[in-house]
């Protein structure tokens, strides 16, 4: 029997990855990413508006949790046409167990706008999970994930294309260990991408990582999401790029130093830009990866952000301006994205 072509699986069906183009690896389109105790209408808060939003993005305004609630589709259609004008081609959607995921919007999504989307599976960290997979097995987790792949997820029969993001936290929950080795043996199964959300410890990136290769994970398959609100010291930057799996810039965008997850001091584009630049220039250019991680309102231009094309329209020329090359800057935005989302 003649060899399978490689594939790219969008919420359309397969396309070749040659097709993909420019593409934003870690996003969110349609979630809810409020915590499960806030997930009410009287908790929902006030609606954005030019007079609060900036005060809601700098932490200062109180039960805003309508701001983690990305739930209008023409909202999200509007914001995908604004990245296909800003020269982006294809958008993957990590909105995995936990977070809503919601493939019959991403099929409409793909539909109205032409752009190509590609699906995650699998299960976000531990307080987001349904209490019933506390009892499930690594098995189970990993034969849901191959479904996922193979057939369709979240009962439909639109397949995901990425296993993640499966999430994790610092220290690092049992339940999420079983989900993560599920995945595991999900990637050997069906040849897709791990997607890996790590807890906010500066260490917990690298041991998840060890974790999965000792497991027999494909780490160049690996990719770690986060690095710009997790790893900030040379040392651990390169610890983690020499086990070979791809590190995540995903936060572009996020130009305040206020992070209101944990207390540290969130980098700027450019100093996201040198971080990277380093890694280049140390050889690791084929495990780098850059997006937004839009999960916030306020991130979309409807509401008085940036939006999904801020990284086309403003991060490409900063590149350029800092002297990256057209070839690393293709290799970031197209040839790394289409080689992990290609199904081998």
């Amino acid at each position: 029997m003649a060899a399978e072509s490689p594939r790219v699986q969008t919420v359309l069906g397969p396309i070749a990855p040659e097709a993909l183009g420019p593409t934003l690896m870690h996003e969110h389109l349609l979630c809810d990413i409020r915590p499960p105790g806030k997930r009410t209408p009287a908790a929902l808060g006030p609606e954005l508006a030019l007079d609060n939003v900036w005060a809601i993005n700098y932490g200062t305004v109180e039960g805003a949790a309508r701001n983690y609630l990305l739930d209008a589709p023409d909202v999200a259609t509007d914001e995908v046409r604004r990245m296909l004008a800003a020269g982006g081609r294809s958008v993957v959607d990590l909105s995995c167990g936990g977070l809503s995921p919601d493939p019959a919007g991403l099929v409409a999504i793909a539909r109205a706008t032409g752009a190509h989307v590609v699906m995650g599976c699998g299960h976000y960290v531990h307080d987001y999970q349904d209490p019933l997979n506390a009892t499930r097995t690594v098995e189970d987790f990993a034969e849901e994930m191959v479904e996922s792949v193979t057939d369709g997820a979240w009962g439909t029969d639109v397949r995901a294309g990425i296993i993640g993001e499966i999430g994790c936290q610092a220290p690092w929950m049992p339940q999420e260990q079983r989900v993560m080795l599920g995945a595991v043996l999900a990637q050997r199964q069906t040849g897709a991408a791990i997607n890996v959300h790590p807890g906010r410890h500066p260490d917990q990136p690298q041991e998840v990582a060890d974790f999965i290769r000792v497991k027999g994970g494909r780490m160049d398959r690996v990719i770690i999401s986060h690095i710009d609100r997790t790893v900030f010291d040379d040392e651990r930057l390169r610890r983690l790029a020499d086990t070979g799996c791809v590190l995540e810039w995903d936060l572009f965008g996020q130009e305040s130093s206020y992070y209101r997850l944990a207390d540290i001091d969130m980098p700027n584009d450019a100093v996201r830009l040198r971080a990277i630049r380093g890694l280049i220039d140390r050889g690791h250019l084929a495990q780098v990866l850059i997006s937004h991680d839009i999960c916030y309102r306020s991130r979309l231009v409807h509401w008085g952000g940036h939006g999904y094309g801020h990284i086309f329209a403003n991060v490409v020329p900063m590149m350029r301006r800092r002297g990256f090359s057209d070839t690393e800057i293709r290799a970031i935005l197209v040839d790394n994205p289409r080689r992990l989302l290609t199904l081998v």
